[in-house]
């Protein structure tokens, strides 16, 4: 039977996963949203680093963003078991294992002020 060894999250592994602003804000959604989509979430996370609205945010930095969450910032959570996603759809979901990280993510959160909209289309919104 094969297993496989979970990384830990020590408190060097948490700074250096909540250290880029990108992973915070992705982390920062799907704690109020549960799930989300690089697609939607891209183009808000563009609009936090730009201290923009979602209106005014152009393709380009979208694009950016959309690049840097599927090349090295979802694979870097899913390395420690934080999120799964799926690359075809572009959803995301947080596992169990957030939990290790929520009070550290929460923290930050606080100390940025940071409000997470509900980016999802109405028709999905309870």
């Amino acid at each position: 039977m094969e297993t496989t060894e979970q990384r830990t999250l020590d408190l060097d592994t948490v700074q250096s996963l909540l250290g880029q602003s990108q992973r915070r804000y992705l982390l920062y959604h799907l704690m109020e949203n549960d799930c989300g989509n690089v697609e939607e979430l891209s183009l808000q996370i563009a609009a936090w680093e730009h201290d923009e609205s979602v209106e005014t945010v152009d393709e380009d930095a979208r694009e950016q963003v959309v690049i840097s969450l599927v090349h090295n910032h979802l694979p870097r959570l899913a390395d420690y078991d934080v999120v799964e996603y799926d690359l075809r759809s572009g959803d995301i979901v947080l596992t169990d294992r957030f939990d290790e990280l929520e009070p550290f993510v929460d923290q930050y959160k606080q100390a940025e002020n940071t409000e997470v909209p509900d980016v999802r289309p109405l028709s999905q919104r309870s």
